[in-house]
């Protein structure tokens, strides 16, 4: 095997192992930014040594053993040696056969932990779980290396100086932390989904990398329907993916998609993770209404069969069950669909001073859209115009003017 084949194969490895690997390290060492020096050191003794040697068998037991013996000589170097020697020997008898699922739902929790700022959970959910590097987790975000660095060294020092447990929490504890958890990876999934910013209104990377946390964590937590709405919502909105861009890079609004596009694969797990998380029993919560709504566009063939009705009632549930502004928007776009332009009109201006969609453009863009549909072009202009100002996404602008300027033409307005 050539280096450049060895190196390949030492990326590829790095990434299904590191994960595992950094969460049984912090099991044992019971500190997350010693165990990913750790497992640092690992890969680099495995990109010394492979290129000669050959990738091992197990790689993954490979990386841990080599892993350990690194604890083992830097703890030598500590002057509290014996009685932590001691208890790292007896972690690493006691736990070889203790299951890596385990140690990777701990890790999960530990890199969501509501101590930590949301941008600093999501990039240390990011580098430690999904095995990406500052500079892929800065390219993602569009912001500066040094941002994302300085991101995860103190999200690294607040756990370690708050002494987290390594341990998945229990009791009431275990419903905020899991809201944590599933916070952080639908952020992942939406910057991926819709980016905020840039020339790209999609960046399947992070789609993926938060489509595999949650399927990671559906296994790991089979028993939270949550859990499960949450991979049936990503799913579900992932297979829309390919129809939501045109030819030329330029957006496709969902009633306008060829459905004939969206991945049949995706909507078919994403229902069953719907159907799962109902299994359960009792009221669905946000993230599985969510999916539910999404599951009425993806079982409509066409947007005419679409379940408008249904929309607004699950929209109903969930503006109950998380009172929102943002869900109150949506709502209003069912209803306009449901039961006509005027109707979504007059509950998108009752929201118009709400201070939290101030800069949001999506409620310029619906009262837009609202307002076409009722003939009302030139104010319908000014309103894409505005929501065309406030997006910092290249292709919704472009997508915006292009309306805008079809609302000076009534014929092709829509």
């Amino acid at each position: 095997m050539t280096d450049p084949d060895t190196h390949r194969a030492i990326d590829a490895v790095w990434r299904i192992e590191s994960p595992k690997l950094i969460a049984g390290l912090t099991r044992i060492v019971r500190d997350v930014g010693l165990a990913e020096d750790l497992a640092q050191d690992a890969l680099v003794a495995a990109l010394e040594q492979w290129p000669e040697s050959g990738v091992p068998a197990k790689p993954g037991a490979w990386l841990m053993a080599t892993a350990k013996h690194r604890a083992i000589d830097r703890l030598r170097r500590d002057e509290r040696l014996d009685r932590k020697h001691q208890e790292i020997g007896r972690e690493m008898e006691f736990n070889e056969g203790q299951q890596e699922g385990d140690d990777l739902l701990r890790l999960i929790f530990i890199s969501c932990h509501p101590i930590l700022a949301p941008e600093a959970r999501v990039a240390l959910t990011l580098r430690l779980l999904a095995s990406l590097t500052t500079e892929e987790i800065a390219r993602a975000f569009l912001v500066p290396v040094s941002t994302i660095a300085q991101r995860i060294v103190r999200a690294k020092r607040t756990l370690t100086e708050a002494r987290v447990p390594f341990e998945v929490p229990s009791g009431p504890e275990l419903e905020a932390r899991l809201s944590s958890v599933l916070q952080v990876i639908y952020l992942v999934f939406n910057e991926g989904y819709s980016a905020t910013a840039g020339d790209d209104l999609i960046r399947a990377g992070l789609c993926e990398d938060a489509l595999r946390l949650g399927r990671i964590l559906a296994g790991l937590a089979p028993k939270e329907p949550e859990v499960h709405g949450l991979v049936a919502l990503m799913e579900i909105q992932a297979s829309r993916s390919r129809a939501r861009v045109g030819p030329s890079g330029e957006m496709v609004l969902l009633l306008d998609q060829d459905r004939g596009r969206w991945d049949q694969l995706l909507i078919r797990r994403g229902l069953a993770a719907l159907e799962r998380a109902e299994q359960l029993g009792g009221a669905l919560g946000p993230y599985a209404l969510q999916a539910a709504i999404a599951a009425c566009h993806a079982r409509a063939r066409t947007a005419a069969e679409t379940d408008w009705a249904r929309i607004v009632a699950l929209y109903d549930a969930l503006a109950e069950l998380t009172p929102s502004a943002v869900v109150e928007l949506n709502r209003a776009v069912a209803v306009g669909m449901a039961f006509g332009p005027a109707s979504g009109l007059e509950l998108v201006d009752a929201l118009a001073s709400e201070p939290s969609l101030k800069t949001y453009h999506f409620l310029p863009s619906v009262r837009g859209d609202l307002l076409a549909k009722l003939g009302r072009h030139d104010e319908a202009r000014a309103e894409f115009e505005r929501a065309a100002s406030l997006t910092q996404n290249a292709r919704e602008r472009e997508l915006l003017l292009d309306r805008a300027a079809a609302s000076t033409r009534p014929d092709t307005a829509s």
